[in-house]
């Protein structure tokens, strides 16, 4: 099998590099590497989300297939009073995702390695995040949306990014089918992603 960003062990031998950017109007300095998602510079459906996600101060959150931390480590900086969880299968993933913590000065979170919801079982957040693995199947697409309902809390929001052609409709039709379709809104669109929020009824 070829290696791939969704392997928990990436076997591509390391190549790390440094990418300068600003998310959101945060400059951060963030560590790549070879067999992780995007390793050349933060991609345009992760800047999308970015750009229009809404974290309240004090969020719990929870950011799904976190690659070097791009997605989560901004939700941070929103949530100066709140706590992100970033969790990836792939083991490269998550260690680049502390240490771009630790180089930023981003001291509200927690990282661990998890295939989809396993490391966090047992807790809840206020919002999730995820730029979800397209490459890994629609399978585990439409897992990580309808295992997130579990994981929110009351009021709490599901926001995901995806693009209209690969499978932005159908993922939106799950969505709504866990959901509830009075649930389920488009936040964004640009260039053909499409950013979806999914709420988790009050009194459920």
């Amino acid at each position: 099998m070829n290696d791939h960003y969704y392997s928990s062990k990436p076997r591509s031998e390391s190549d790390r590099r440094i990418i300068d950017t600003t998310l959101r109007g945060i400059r951060l300095r963030l560590t790549s590497d070879a067999g992780v998602f995007s390793r050349d510079g933060v991609d345009y459906g992760s800047r999308v989300l970015i750009e229009h996600m809404a974290i309240p101060a004090d969020a719990r959150v929870l950011d799904v297939g976190c690659g070097y931390g791009p997605i989560g480590l901004v939700a941070a900086r929103l949530a100066p009073q709140g706590h992100v969880t970033l969790i990836d299968i792939n083991e490269r993933a998550v260690e680049l995702a502390k240490l771009n913590a630790e180089a930023n000065g981003i001291r509200n979170v927690s990282f661990a390695q998890s295939d989809l919801y396993d490391a966090v079982q047992d807790e809840r957040f206020d919002m999730i995040l995820s730029n979800p693995p397209i490459r890994a199947g629609k399978a585990v697409v439409h897992r990580i949306l309808s295992e997130a309902y579990d994981r929110l809390n009351p009021d709490g929001e599901l926001w995901i990014v995806i693009q209209n052609k690969q499978g932005a409709p159908s993922a939106r039709a799950k969505l709504e089918e866990i959901f509830g379709e009075d649930e389920v809104s488009e936040a964004a669109k640009d260039k053909g992603y499409r950013i979806y929020r999914a709420a988790r009824r009050k009194n459920e």
